[in-house]
């Protein structure tokens, strides 16, 4: 295991990294495609999400939904924001246990005529105390973090 330099660590408020795009797509196509964990594997810029089971379209703050990782493993994902078409955000853990301490969010916004919106990415890891995890979550930036929202742009471009 790396051995991680607590003094060499972020500040807490500047563990918090986002992105931000417009996508030429009504963000009603957009939000669907987050809010359905088994499209997320398509757009994820992390390239570390292999699958999740159809059936599990996120509706409301306490819904978890399981995805499998790249290397075989499940997540269990606790959402604890929702805005049924503009806010989504959710705590990754091990299936039945609590969550590692990160935050994923995803806000999207029409613009105009509703066939443009803003979507904003941000992972939050100012609350994550395991050392196992901090080397990924020092690598995860505003770049990867724009990665799976190009990729999702892409979709939503093609579907909207």
């Amino acid at each position: 295991m790396e051995h991680i330099d607590e003094t060499a660590l972020p500040a807490p408020e500047d563990r918090v990294v986002s992105a931000t795009r417009h996508v030429d797509a009504p963000a009603g196509v957009v939000f669907e495609l987050i809010a359905d964990p088994s499209r997320q594997p398509e757009w994820d810029g992390n390239d570390n999400l292999a699958e999740a089971a159809p059936g599990q379209r996120v509706t409301a703050v306490g819904d978890v939904f399981v995805m499998t990782l790249q290397k075989g493993v499940d997540r269990a994902n606790h959402v604890v924001e929702f805005e049924e078409g503009r806010r989504i955000a959710w705590k990754p853990g091990m299936p039945r246990e609590e969550p590692f301490g990160q935050l994923w969010r995803w806000e999207v916004e029409g613009i105009g005529d509703q066939q443009l919106c803003r979507v904003t990415h941000t992972y939050e890891w100012d609350r994550l105390t395991d050392p196992k995890r901090i080397p990924r979550a020092l690598r995860t930036g505003p770049e990867q973090l724009g990665a799976s929202i190009d990729r999702l742009a892409e979709l939503a471009e093609r579907q909207g």
